[in-house]
């Protein structure tokens, strides 16, 4: 809607409702309608295709009924007060029963907009009213092929993303040649990081391989972003122990851990209880692809995380005494022991402050820490210490991996500490060996004079050279310098002495070698 109809509808509804926040509630469902509607004004709509939208959301899970009335009520006051359409009055739109809705594909959008003004968004409800049951079947067939929920969004948006810009038509009629020229758009035109069009790329190819059943096969050569090749960011000690000292309580043990134990940000958060084991001074972790390693677990912390532990079971034990203490559990294993759940070893050694509602599963749980409140603690920590470096929680990750190679721990045992499947991965830490004044030093600190070369207006006349005696030291450096510049001489008869010639073996064998 462009301002002045903004203001218009704005004020209409202020004129039925009092509240201010239901007016902007009011103002969210007809946005949502015209960007599922996108390249067609709004006056343009008919009855028939504002149905069809309401009966989209009537089927979705994510709308509670008053969030459905809502929405109705909003689109009467555009329709019949604000544009006054003749379709509008009487109100024909109606909430239907999500039973009685029909599956087949509605008519709407009766042009469709142009590449050139093509905007890269989700646009949820477009997909849903073109494609009817496409996104419900990939969210079946990612949660059945137990794909993380962090990758089922991701996956669910670039699916929309690559949808929208085909223009809405049905995935199943286009191919390569659409795919090839979606990915040359995140490239050249959005100029997204080469990791970004990958992702893209692997979303599209399992909508196509594993829903639709049609793998793409070769899509050609397109357009990549270039890669950079980066080192990691690394704190020096004494930049850990200032950043360290600035977090307090669970954040500051959080961070500890990252550093201590070399975790990554959701390896920390996820921790169950039963993984940390402090006879042994280790912990289990349970890393990317479901992999497990151990790695070790810092004196440093395992008082504090004791500590720490003994609030976390008063919390666990005052939720079972209100009917609550259940955890998310992986894979079938909540069906298998039903009453695991509960048990004080499954339970999160970081766990929020409140209980929520999964979204996979409905139930109410206290779901583990949220991982955005360490990483804004950390770069906030860092920033305070003056320090000039972008570090961030996975720094602390690679600062653990750097320091045991600088302390002289081989590479094989660092990448058992890390979860890396590749030595080669874990090969990007040995630049610390290749850093100036450690192992390599420079020319520069070899010559006779560590002072600065001197300008050409503050260089010395060869009068003033010749006025002042040069100094010993320097003297003494030129003649040693002098005499490593000479080259020995070979004699053709062997000394008086009984020394060797330099062509012949000495008496104990050896031959002498050259400078």
């Amino acid at each position: 809607m462009d301002k002045r109809l903004t203001e218009k509808y704005r004020a209409t509804v202020e004129s039925h409702v009092k509240s201010k926040k239901i007016v902007e509630f009011y103002l969210y469902w007809v946005k949502n309608l015209e960007k599922t509607f996108r390249g067609q004004p709004l006056n343009n709509l008919t009855g028939d295709e504002v149905q069809s939208y309401l009966n989209l959301m009537v089927t979705q899970d994510r709308y509670k009924e008053w969030q459905l009335e809502q929405a109705n009520d909003s689109f009467r006051l555009l329709f019949g007060e604000c544009l006054i359409l003749s379709w509008a009055t009487p109100w024909p739109v109606r909430l239907r029963d999500p039973a009685a809705v029909p599956c087949s594909q509605p008519k709407v959008f009766s042009s469709l907009p142009s590449q050139k003004n093509f905007k890269d968004t989700t646009n949820f409800n477009g997909v849903d009213l073109r494609c009817p049951g496409l996104l419900g079947k990939s969210r079946t067939v990612l949660r059945t092929l137990h794909y993380a929920y962090k990758t089922e969004k991701t996956y669910l948006e670039w699916i929309c993303r690559y949808i929208n810009f085909i223009e809405l038509q049905d995935p199943e009629t286009a191919g390569a040649e659409h795919v090839k020229r979606y990915l040359e758009y995140l490239a050249t035109t959005r100029e997204v990081a080469g990791n970004t069009q990958r992702q893209a790329l692997n979303a599209i190819v399992f909508l196509y391989a594993k829903v639709l059943e049609k793998p793409l096969g070769d899509i050609g050569p397109y357009a990549k972003p270039k890669k950079p090749q980066r080192l990691p960011v690394v704190f020096t000690m004494d930049e850990v122990d200032r950043v360290l000292e600035a977090l307090e309580g669970t954040l500051g043990l959080m961070a500890g851990l990252l550093y201590g134990s070399g975790l990554r940000l959701m390896e920390c958060v996820r921790l169950r209880v039963k993984d940390v084991d402090f006879a042994r001074q280790q912990l289990l972790v349970r890393g990317k692809g479901d992999k497990q390693r151990l790695t070790v677990l810092s004196d440093r912390f395992q008082e504090p995380l004791r500590e720490h532990l003994r609030r976390v079971k008063e919390l666990h034990e005052a939720d079972l005494r209100i009917g609550h203490g259940e955890v998310y559990m992986p894979s079938a294993l909540a069906r298998k022991y039903p009453k695991a759940n509960q048990e004080w070893g499954w339970q999160y050694v970081f766990p929020s402050a409140n209980l929520s509602v999964d979204p996979r599963g409905g139930k109410v749980r206290r779901h583990h820490a949220d991982e955005s409140n360490l990483q804004k603690a950390v770069k906030r920590a860092v920033q305070e210490n003056g320090s000039t470096r972008q570090g961030s929680c996975h720094t602390f990750r690679h600062s653990f991996a750097t320091h045991l190679l600088e302390d002289g721990y081989d590479i094989r045992t660092v990448q058992e500490l890390l979860g890396h499947a590749d030595v080669a991965t874990t090969m990007i830490y040995t630049h610390v060996l290749n850093r100036p004044g450690i192992a390599v030093k420079s020319p520069a600190d070899r010559l006779m004079n560590s002072q600065p070369h001197p300008s050409r207006r503050d260089r010395p006349t060869p009068e003033a050279n010749h006025a002042q005696p040069p100094h010993p030291e320097t003297t003494a450096r030129a003649g040693i310098l002098r005499s490593r510049n000479k080259r020995p001489r070979h004699h053709a008869q062997p000394a008086a002495s009984g020394g060797c010639s330099g062509n012949q073996p000495c008496g104990d064998g050896a031959v002498p070698k050259g400078p």
